[in-house]
C-alpha cells in the first residue's frame, strides 16, 4: 500500500495531479484508512503510471478515458486503440505545422529590428501593434500573419 506522496513520486508527478485524475473518474477512489488517508494498491500504481505516460503523450483525457476503456476490456480487438491513436496523430502533425507557421512568424518579427534602437522606432512592437484585419500598411507588413496553435486567432 502507498499513501498518495508516496505514489506521486514514484509517478514522478505532483499529488494535486493524482487528486484531479480521481476526481475525473481516470483513477478510481483508493481505500481510505481510519484516518481518512488515501492507500493506494500496486493497481493504483500501474493505472496511474498509463495515465502519465498518456499524459506524456499529450493525450486528451477524453482520449485517455477511452484507452482505459479498451485497457478494462482485454477480449476486445484492438483495432479501435490503433483508430483513436491514428487520430492523436492527426491531431499532432497539425499542432506541428501550427506550431511551424508560429515559429515563422516569430522569426520573421524577430527580422524586423536587427540593431538596437530606441524603444519608440521598436518595428517588432510597432508590428504587434498593427491590425491584421485592416490590411497591411508598411509598418505592418503581411509577414506578421499567421495563426496561434489551437486558437485560430490570427497573431
Amino acid at each position: 500500500m502507498l499513501s498518495i506522496g508516496q505514489l506521486a513520486k514514484r509517478i514522478e508527478c505532483p499529488v494535486e495531479t493524482l487528486r484531479y485524475w480521481e476526481k475525473e473518474g481516470l483513477l478510481p477512489a483508493p481505500h481510505r484508512g481510519e484516518n481518512n488517508y488515501r492507500w493506494y494498491q500496486d493497481s493504483h500504481l500501474e493505472r496511474a503510471l498509463f495515465i502519465r505516460n498518456c499524459r506524456n503523450l499529450d493525450m486528451s483525457l477524453a482520449e485517455i478515458r477511452q484507452l482505459l476503456r479498451y485497457k478494462d476490456q482485454p477480449d476486445m480487438r484492438c483495432d479501435q486503440v490503433n483508430r483513436l491513436l491514428d487520430e492523436h496523430i492527426s491531431h499532432v502533425t497539425e499542432r506541428i505545422a501550427s506550431l511551424t507557421l508560429l515559429k515563422d512568424t516569430l522569426e520573421s518579427l524577430r527580422q524586423r529590428c536587427v540593431t538596437e534602437k530606441n524603444i519608440d522606432a521598436c518595428e517588432i512592437l510597432a508590428g504587434l501593434s498593427c491590425d491584421q484585419a485592416q490590411g497591411s500598411t508598411d509598418k505592418c507588413s503581411s509577414h506578421l500573419r499567421g495563426v496561434h496553435p489551437g486558437s485560430g486567432r490570427s497573431i
